[in-house]
């Protein structure tokens, strides 16, 4: 799943974001929180439940957060725990660009393995430093100094990979010309 919409990520360990939920119960909004945990049958408290969802103004990041946690309980972020399933299988696939991007701001989000493979990569095109790097993966210098490596190799290897195909399209490009010149004129008598 890859996005670039952008969108409000928490910190790591900021749950202040839930302040602002709208299945925050208050004075003013007294919310039943059972509404949130119904059983696979109880279709009124799950549709009351993701009507409140759709209202939140921090939907997205309840949903990253009960990803991020492996929380598999009642609804969170407008998805039952069916439609989450699939999301928590492939968590560590998501791409999203606005999380990169944020993390190369210096904001300190839960990072999928993709999206860490991204940060590493537009790091290293950006020419971040391997200390920086290390200080936005939390990771040893040693070990950003090692991914930059990966990385130019990687690079390298796809570069000698394309030039390769580039070639081999020109020599047959130019075998099939040699043939369809040849094939148009005929021989000569």
């Amino acid at each position: 799943m890859i996005t670039t919409t952008p969108a409000g990520h928490r910190s790591l360990g900021d749950y202040t974001w839930q302040d602002q939920a709208v299945c925050s119960p208050t004075e003013y909004n007294p919310v039943d929180p059972e509404v949130f945990f119904p059983g696979p049958e109880d279709v009124d408290k799950i549709a009351a439940a993701k009507a409140m969802c759709a209202q939140c103004p921090v939907a997205r990041i309840c949903l990253d957060a009960a990803l991020e946690t492996g929380d598999t309980h009642g609804i969170r972020g407008g998805y039952t725990e069916e439609e989450r399933e699939p999301l928590h299988t492939n968590q560590h696939n998501r791409l999203d660009y606005s999380r990169v991007n944020a993390t190369l701001a210096g904001r300190d989000i839960s990072l999928t393995k993709a999206e860490r493979r991204a940060v590493v990569l537009a790091g290293y095109r950006q020419g971040v430093p391997v200390d920086r790097l290390a200080w936005l993966l939390k990771i040893t210098p040693q070990h950003a100094l090692k991914l930059y490596r990966e990385t130019r190799r990687a690079i390298r290897h796809r570069q000698i990979a394309e030039d390769a195909t580039r070639a081999a399209s020109a020599d047959h490009g130019a075998t099939s010309t040699e043939q369809l010149t040849r094939d148009d004129f005929g021989t000569a008598a």
